[in-house]
């Protein structure tokens, strides 16, 4: 991976892994629904009017249709799924579980015909998914089906979604294709929203639902987009074997929360990890079959 792609890699790595704390906090005050319209709707506020002035818009809404399929699975149902997880479950589970994207989205484009297993990427990803576990302390409360159901189908959308922005909005300008994205979620979750609205609002929450919006989505998916096209889809997933490591370093220096062996042994295990699962495919004698990624 290039020296830009580090920087995206780590600079995402840090980004995302904060959402889980903000949106544990949003959710104890309000409804999910409404901290993923809150997040969407102040997100789409930020980035709208630079969209319009750079007339980065309209080519996006022209293709409108890979651009709604993208927004419902990597936006409207993860970030509803994941709050509504976060009622019920820590963020170690969540972030555990979440850690298999990597390795849904590496299964998919190779069945796309786009990319390839070997040994180094597979090891990668096991190692990674080795240190996930032992960040959390295996910490995975198999008594709420529903929302580890939730979580399971986020790991698949957060699969899905870099490979469409791949195959289907690539050429199309970064910054319009996230303002229109969060654009089309603020509006599917209005009507939802409107159900749940709460009736007062704690500074808390009403401070994570702000940060959710300015770092962890307005600022985030710019740095994401550049980070796909610099790797390619499947290799820019391996953020979330990052994301947990962030979110308990933060827990350790900034709450005082214990450092325990777990996160000892784990940390370096999902930095190896991440570094053998971002390692492009080996080639044989016959070259496989074009990937992904945009160069």
């Amino acid at each position: 991976m290039t020296q830009r792609g580090w920087v995206l890699f780590l600079a995402m790595g840090v980004i995302w892994g904060v959402p889980y704390a903000m949106i544990r906090i949003a959710v104890e005050d309000f409804d999910p629904i409404v901290v993923a319209f809150g997040r969407t709707f102040l997100g789409a506020l930020i980035l709208l009017p630079i969209a319009l002035y750079t007339k980065a818009l309209a080519p996006v809404f022209r293709r409108w249709r890979p651009l709604l399929l993208y927004t419902l699975v990597e936006i409207t149902g993860p970030w509803f799924l994941i709050g509504y997880a976060e009622t019920t479950l820590n963020s170690s589970t969540v972030g555990l579980l979440i850690a298999a994207v990597p390795l849904i989205a590496v299964v998919i484009v190779t069945k796309l015909g786009h990319d390839r297993f070997d040994a180094r990427r597979t090891i990668g990803l096991i190692i990674g998914f080795a240190g996930v576990a032992a960040l959390v302390g295996f910490d995975i409360d198999l008594t709420q089906p529903a929302a580890i159901g939730a979580i399971g189908l986020t790991t698949i959308g957060y699969a899905v979604g870099p490979i469409i922005i791949n195959r289907a909005l690539a050429d199309l300008p970064p910054l319009g294709v996230v303002a229109g994205s969060l654009v089309l979620a603020a509006v599917i979750y209005t009507p939802f929203a409107a159900l749940r609205w709460p009736t007062h609002f704690t500074a808390d929450a009403s401070w994570s639902v702000l940060g959710l919006a300015v770092i962890c989505t307005a600022a985030a998916f710019l740095v994401f987009f550049a980070l796909i096209s610099e790797v390619g889809p499947a290799r820019a997933t391996v953020i979330t074997y990052i994301n947990p490591a962030v979110a308990i370093l933060l827990g350790v220096t900034l709450l005082d929360e214990p450092l325990t062996i777990g996160m000892g042994i784990g940390f370096p295990l999902v930095i190896l990890g991440s570094i053998l699962g971002t390692a492009r495919a080996r080639t044989a004698e016959k070259p496989a079959a074009a990937p992904v990624t945009q160069s």
